[in-house]
C-alpha cells in the first residue's frame, strides 16, 4: 500500500507543481484507499468526534481536511425507455496542511480530480473520463454561498434561488446535464454524522447523504442525445484519515427501493479478506426516518463474480438481508463491466434490486461501489 500511496502522491504534486502531462506519464492507476490512510500530517483537522451540520454551509469545502469529495449516482430512463447510471465524482486533494509562501497565483495545496462515467444498459456500454487540475486560477475549486464545485467546465452547483442543483460534464464522446431536486433532506450517517471506518478514533469521516434526488435533463452518447429522468443519490464525505494499514478496501451500496426506503452500507474489508466490524450503515424507511446499522446487521452474502479482462476479481451479485428490518435483497449489476481505469481503478456502477421489505415484495435500484479487488 505504501507504494501505492507514493504513486499517487507522486501525480498529484506532478499536477500542482509540474504539467499534467507530465504526471500521466509516470503514474498508474492506485486504489483510492491507498490516500485515505492514518499516516497524514498532523497539522490536518481530523474528525474526532461528532460536530454540528449546517446546511447549505456543509455542501461547501472544508479545507483543513485532507481529502473529500461530492459524489453523485444515479439511475435514469430516456423517453423511450432506455435505461442508463451515470456517476459525477469530485475529489478534493491536500498536499499539505498549508500553502507554501510563493508569488505566483499558480501556486496551491489543493488537487481536484473528477470521474465521469455513463452506463449504457441496452447498449452494454460503460463510458468513462477523467479531468483533473489545481485548484488555482480559477481552474478547479469549490464554494459554499452559492455552493459551487468545479473543474474547468465540469461542475455542481447550485441554481439561482433554488434548492436545485445542475450537474454538467461534457466529453467528446459522452455528456450528461440534468438537475437534482432533493425530494428529502440531508440524512447523517454514523453517529451524529460522524462515520468512524477503523478502531482508531483518528480514522473517521464526516459522511452525510441526500438519498432521493428526483433528476431531469439531457444526457448524450455519440451524436444522440436523450432526455432522461429518474432518481439520484448524493454521497459527501471529508475526512484526513480514514482506513487502518490492515483494511484493503470496501463494498459501498446506495440502494433506492420502490417502498420508499433507501439503504446505505459500506462493507470494510481487511487485507485477509475479512470484514471489518467497522462496517457501517444507514436505513432510511418511507417517512424519511434514519436508523444507524452496525456490522451485526447486515449479513452480505456474494453470489457471483466477475474477472476483470485487465486482471482482478469482483463481486458481481449479492444477497443483502437486514433481519432487524426484515430486508432481504438480491443486488445484481445492470451490467457486468463497470469498471473504471482513472487516477484509481475501481468498479462503480448501476444495479437492480429484488426481494422482500417487511414481509412485502419490493424492487429497487442503486449503486454500488467496489475498491480494492484488483491492483
Amino acid at each position: 500500500m505504501a507504494r501505492r500511496f507514493i504513486t499517487l502522491v507522486t501525480l498529484l504534486a506532478a499536477l500542482v507543481f509540474g504539467s499534467a502531462s507530465a504526471a500521466e506519464s509516470t503514474a498508474a492507476p492506485s486504489q483510492l484507499a491507498d490516500l485515505l490512510g492514518s499516516d497524514a500530517d498532523d497539522a490536518f483537522t481530523r474528525a474526532l468526534k461528532p460536530r454540528d451540520f449546517t446546511f447549505p454551509a456543509d455542501h461547501g469545502p472544508h479545507p483543513g481536511f485532507r481529502n473529500e469529495w461530492w459524489y453523485v449516482t444515479g439511475n435514469l430512463d430516456g423517453e423511450d425507455g432506455r435505461r442508463f447510471g451515470f456517476e459525477l465524482t469530485i475529489f478534493r486533494f491536500s498536499l499539505a496542511p498549508t500553502l507554501p509562501a510563493s508569488g505566483s497565483a499558480w501556486r496551491t495545496n489543493q488537487v481536484y480530480i473528477a470521474h465521469l462515467a455513463v452506463t449504457d444498459a441496452n447498449g452494454e456500454r460503460f463510458l468513462v473520463a477523467q479531468r483533473y487540475s489545481r485548484g488555482a486560477v480559477g481552474l478547479a475549486g469549490a464554494t459554499a454561498r452559492p455552493f459551487r464545485v468545479w473543474i474547468d467546465d465540469w461542475e455542481i452547483a447550485q441554481q439561482p434561488s433554488s434548492d436545485a442543483w445542475r450537474l454538467r460534464a461534457s466529453d467528446e464522446a459522452f455528456s450528461i446535464d440534468i438537475e437534482l431536486t432533493p425530494l428529502r433532506p440531508p440524512i447523517l450517517n454514523g453517529i451524529d454524522g460522524l462515520s468512524q471506518k477503523s478502531a482508531d478514533p483518528g480514522n473517521a469521516s464526516y459522511y452525510y447523504s441526500i438519498t432521493r434526488l428526483q433528476t431531469e435533463g439531457a444526457l448524450r452518447i455519440g451524436e444522440r442525445d436523450y432526455r432522461v429522468s429518474g432518481l439520484s443519490w448524493l454521497d459527501r464525505e471529508w475526512s484526513t484519515s480514514a482506513l487502518a494499514s490492515d483494511q484493503v478496501g470496501w463494498s459501498w451500496f446506495a440502494l433506492q427501493l420502490a417502498d420508499g426506503s433507501d439503504l446505505m452500507f459500506y462493507a470494510l474489508r481487511r487485507t485477509d479478506g475479512t470484514l471489518d466490524s467497522a462496517s457501517a450503515g444507514t436505513l432510511v424507511n418511507s417517512q424519511g426516518i434514519a436508523s444507524h446499522l452496525m456490522a451485526d446487521d447486515v449479513d452480505l452474502a456474494v453470489e457471483d463474480t466477475w474477472t476483470s479482462p485487465k486482471g482482478g476479481t469482483y463481486p458481481s451479485r449479492w444477497t443483502l438481508r437486514v433481519p432487524r428490518f426484515g430486508l432481504e435483497v438480491t443486488v445484481t449489476p445492470v451490467i457486468a463491466d463497470q469498471e473504471l481505469f482513472t487516477t484509481v481503478r475501481y468498479w462503480e456502477g448501476a444495479v437492480d434490486v429484488v426481494g422482500t421489505h417487511g414481509g412485502a415484495p419490493t424492487t429497487g435500484r442503486g449503486y454500488v461501489e467496489l475498491t480494492g479487488y484488483a491492483q
